[in-house]
C-alpha cells in the first residue's frame, strides 16, 4: 500500500527558507510522478512542482521557478521541496501527490506558514 508522509513545515519569517519531506514507501512500479501541491485557505489546490522516475525531469510553476527546488533520494524513498525567499503568499498547506499509472495518492498534508 503506498504511503506518503510529509514533514517539515512551520513558521517562517518572509525571505526565509524551509526543506518539506515526503517519505514514500509502498511503491511497486519504477515509472511514476511525483508531485507537490499547495492550498491555501479559500483557494484551490494548486500544482508547485513535479519530478519524473526514473528519468528525474523537472518542472514547476511559474511563480515558484527560481525560488523552490523539487528533488528525491532514490536511497531514501523520499522527496523533497526546498523552498527560499519565501512570501507570505506561499503560506499554504503542502500535499505530496503521486501518481503510479492512473491512481493518485496524496499525503495529509503539512503547513506553511510565512509571516513576520
Amino acid at each position: 500500500q503506498v504511503q506518503l508522509v510529509e514533514s517539515g513545515g512551520g513558521l517562517v519569517q518572509p525571505g526565509g527558507s524551509l526543506r518539506l519531506s515526503c517519505a514514500a514507501s509502498g511503491f511497486t512500479r519504477r515509472t511514476y510522478v511525483m508531485s507537490w501541491y499547495r492550498q491555501a485557505p479559500g483557494k484551490e489546490r494548486e500544482l508547485v512542482a513535479t519530478i519524473t522516475a526514473p528519468g528525474g525531469s523537472t518542472n514547476y510553476a511559474d511563480s515558484m521557478k527560481g525560488r523552490f527546488t523539487i528533488s528525491r533520494d532514490n536511497a531514501k524513498n523520499t522527496l523533497y521541496l526546498q523552498m527560499n525567499t519565501l512570501k507570505p503568499e506561499d503560506t499554504a498547506v503542502y500535499y505530496c501527490h503521486a501518481q503510479i499509472g492512473i491512481i493518485n495518492y496524496w499525503g495529509q498534508g503539512t503547513q506553511v506558514t510565512v509571516s513576520s
